[in-house]
């Protein structure tokens, strides 16, 4: 019984958070509202027992948020990020091609033939799932991630032109920072 109430509540949780994806008025919080829908997806996966997947889709969601957010603030000076804006575009649009798309899968779910199981699911379904998903790439992957990490940062710095040692002085104890245009926040 608290395991169904549970699992309702964080579909529940994962509908509201998605919504409010456009329906909050700034990046940042688009960002986190996901990242929360994400999260409750993720739990709902574990509560249907399949552990791998559910864990990878909370770390994989948590951190491609959290670099998201940190790319927002970092990348778009003054903190735009929070302020206002619209995360809708093309409304009109927007809502014709999803009930489209809802009724197309609605129809699909309805009318399709579908097939009977054959066969019986494997003694461990999560090491089954991790070998269809991964098979002998797993090493590969593995190697890969790091060298990829890598990359996006090596790719930050060299897009990064101007420092805060360069704003700041080479010991950062300048007082105002050394900007070719003022202004910002408290200027």
């Amino acid at each position: 019984m608290v395991a169904d109430i549970a699992f309702w509540g964080l579909g529940l949780v994962a509908v509201i958070s998605g919504a409010a994806v456009f329906y909050v008025d700034s990046m940042a919080r688009a960002t986190y509202a996901l990242a929360l829908s994400f999260i409750a997806v993720g739990l709902q996966v574990l509560f249907l027992q399949q552990n791998y997947v559910g864990v990878v889709t909370v770390l994989m969601m948590v951190m491609e948020m959290a670099v998201m957010a940190v790319y927002m603030v970092m990348f778009m000076g003054m903190n735009p990020a929070l302020m206002p804006m619209s995360m809708v575009h093309s409304n009109r649009t927007a809502v014709a091609t999803a009930v489209l798309t809802f009724a197309v899968l609605a129809a699909g779910i309805l009318l399709v033939d579908w097939p009977t199981r054959r066969g019986s699911p494997p003694p461990e379904v999560t090491e089954a799932l991790g070998e269809a998903l991964m098979g002998p790439k797993m090493l590969v992957m593995a190697v890969i991630s790091p060298v990829m990490v890598a990359t996006i940062v090596a790719g930050v710095v060299l897009a990064a032109h101007r420092t805060r040692y360069d704003r700041f002085g080479d010991d950062l104890r300048q007082p105002t920072p050394e900007d070719p245009q003022p202004g910002g926040v408290g200027r």
